[in-house]
């Protein structure tokens, strides 16, 4: 049953005594704002009417678990801090004598949350009150970057990974239990003894490789033999699920020699799976020295307040700008803004992503993002004359020709291939700095967005785009105070899990911007907090 904030006050009442939290601070200000922070009655919907014990005030809830992600503290530390710490007590608005509550109640309340898919409400509610207090425009300009984030998962090697997987299995076959072993065939009762019964890798001198290579061959095998053990019971989702991740190991990380033996690939697959705690996980690098594994997480900011508009979690393996569509749609969604620039790295910066822009049905997106400069200007593709309407190409020495091949796509975009004749080429002054192969000409490969990418070149010349490109600096701050804070701690298993960690970080960093506004513009944001009487009145969606 929902419990509400008792509006009876209490003798020890932490506002009412003299402390040494300074009103001006984020404690002191978010105390200032009482209960009209979170309301009891935004959770109505997520809590029985007239069953069961009163929870918990919701409220009180919402805003232990904004300081948890604001300190980066655990659940235990976090019930610790609202009993005995007087900067929580401020913030809260609980007495001196307060008792608190037991830490599992902060995971009760996370997955209730979770399972009403409101892990964005702090979030939301936030940016709502920003754009009723004049603190968020109806039209903004995005900033987006992505930082890498550590998973929760111990990231395993491919033995570790397999026995742990065909451990697993075997258990939710149901393997564990007496009576599902009973007249089992000896071959599994081997395999129920080895990873069942016990739970680590074979006692060996694991420093000789002969060593590694059997063990590696008997994994491979008791994998194989599980898998088709499996196929009676493939009809269980979670079966189902476990064998398919065996099975990506085994195409990932093995390959068999024509021998028949088995050995670790070379190089690591794209899509390598690094964990079974946390399947999820990959492998990932910001550049050619910084590798990672985890996530990455996208954080977007409006340019002229510097609040959070979206954060959220990408592979690890998956390029920056793939997200940016995404992004902008789930900005105009939630924030309730109109997104009319966005300014990004040069991961942003395709063609797919510049026409996706510039033709996009509601409006267009200015899109600025600067390109890679030539290192050889005199025979960059820029170089090129191009006349696509003719279908023509001609290189700077003048030599023109016709595509060799045309390739179009479903959505009827063209990319074209022109190769230039390799005795012309071999004859022309720039051939060793334009030509690398020996036997063939130069070939220039054209792509449905030339267009949009030489107008970007064009434009990342002016003094204009040099302008607009140095505000993107700002969201490198707003990430380097989330990293500050824990995001790159991540703390929970599962997509939901991670969101609701992010969009409450979000929501925290949110709301000391929000002090800072409403400071300097002299806005009273309690005052503000206390108009609307439903959250349907400030535009955030309710809660159902």
């Amino acid at each position: 049953m929902l419990g509400k904030r008792k509006s009876q006050r209490s003798l020890f009442d932490v506002i009412g005594l003299p402390h040494r939290v300074a009103p001006d601070s984020f404690y002191g200000r978010m105390g200032r704002l009482g209960s009209q922070l979170f309301r009891d009655e935004d959770f109505k919907d997520c809590y029985s009417a007239d069953t069961g014990r009163a929870s918990v005030p919701p409220s009180l809830m919402s805003g232990v678990l904004l300081l948890q992600f604001y300190d980066d503290v655990s659940d235990a530390e976090a019930v610790e801090r609202v009993c005995f710490d007087l900067r929580w007590k401020v913030a809260l608005n609980v007495s001196l004598d307060y008792d608190g509550f037991h830490p599992s109640s902060l995971s009760v309340f996370r997955a209730r949350l979770l399972e009403h898919g409101q892990e964005r409400y702090a979030f939301d509610r936030l940016l709502a009150v920003s754009r009723e207090a004049g603190l968020l425009a109806d039209k903004v300009t995005l900033l987006t970057d992505t930082t890498d984030v550590k998973g929760a998962g111990a990231v395993q090697d491919t033995y570790t990974l397999l026995r742990k997987g065909i451990r697993k299995l075997l258990k939710t076959m149901g393997y564990y239990l007496p009576g599902k072993r009973q007249g089992c065939a000896a071959e599994v009762e081997r395999l129920l003894a080895s990873y069942v019964d016990q739970d680590r890798r074979a006692t060996a001198d694991w420093s000789d490789p002969a060593v590694h290579h059997a063990q590696l061959q008997r994994l491979v095998a008791d994998s194989e033999a599980t898998l088709d053990l499996a196929v009676a019971q493939a009809d269980d989702p979670d079966v189902r699920s476990l064998g398919w991740l065996i099975a990506k190991i085994l195409g990932d990380d093995i390959e068999t020699t024509e021998s028949g033996e088995h050995q670790l690939a070379d190089g690591t697959a794209a899509d390598r799976l690094l964990s079974l705690t946390d399947p999820a996980m990959r492998h990932g690098r910001k550049s050619m020295a910084h590798k990672f594994n985890g996530y990455k997480t996208t954080t977007s900011i409006d340019q002229a307040s510097e609040l959070i508009l979206d954060i959220a979690d990408l592979p690890a393996n998956e390029g920056d700008g793939k997200s940016l569509l995404p992004t902008i749609a789930r900005v105009e969604e939630h924030a309730q803004v109109t997104v009319e620039r966005v300014l990004g790295d040069g991961a942003y910066g395709s063609g797919e992503n510049r026409a996706a822009c510039a033709e996009r049905p509601e409006h267009p997106i200015d899109l600025v993002s600067p390109m890679a400069r030539p290192t050889d200007p005199a025979v960059d593709k820029s170089a090129f004359k191009l006349d696509l309407p003719a279908h023509t190409a001609t290189c700077p020495n003048g030599q023109t020709v016709s595509p060799s091949r045309t390739h179009t796509d479903a959505d009827g975009r063209t990319t074209y291939r022109f190769s230039f004749d390799h005795a012309q080429c071999l004859a022309c002054p720039l051939f060793a700095r334009c030509v690398r192969s020996a036997t063939a000409g130069r070939t220039l490969t054209v792509s449905p967005y030339e267009d949009y990418l030489r107008a970007a070149r064009e434009r990342q010349q002016t003094e204009a785009f040099q302008a607009l490109y140095r505000l993107r600096a700002r969201i490198e701050g707003k990430q380097a105070e989330l990293v500050a804070r824990g995001l790159r701690h991540t703390r929970y298993v599962g997509a939901a899990k991670r969101s609701l960690q992010r969009l409450f970080l979000g929501a925290a960093v949110n709301l000391k911007r929000i002090f800072t506004l409403t400071a300097a513009k002299g806005i009273d944001l309690l005052a503000q907090l206390s108009q609307p009487a439903h959250s349907e009145e400030i535009g955030m969606p309710a809660l159902t």
